[in-house]
């Protein structure tokens, strides 16, 4: 299922994004909120991702002023053991 999802994203910033460039919009986050959602999902998987993804997209608005924001890193709980 992650591996559909980072499909779908991959294809929007190659078909679909550039056209939003050349309108002059400019996401005012680094990376994109696409770029994010592709790391959330290859580090947490597809539902979490996504979710996390969605939660950026609603971030982003006039009353946010953006900036360097990359995704969480996954909550990988294995510990060394001595």
């Amino acid at each position: 299922m992650s591996s559909f999802v980072v499909f779908v994203l991959e294809g929007y910033q190659k078909l679909i994004s550039p056209f939003f460039g050349a309108m002059g919009s400019q996401c005012r986050f680094e990376p994109s909120c696409s770029q994010y959602m592709i790391d959330a999902v290859r580090s947490r998987g597809a539902l979490v991702g996504v979710g996390i993804g969605i939660w950026r997209l609603a971030r982003c608005n006039p009353f946010n002023q953006g900036g360097y924001d990359p995704a969480p890193p996954s909550q990988d709980v294995s510990r060394e053991t001595i």
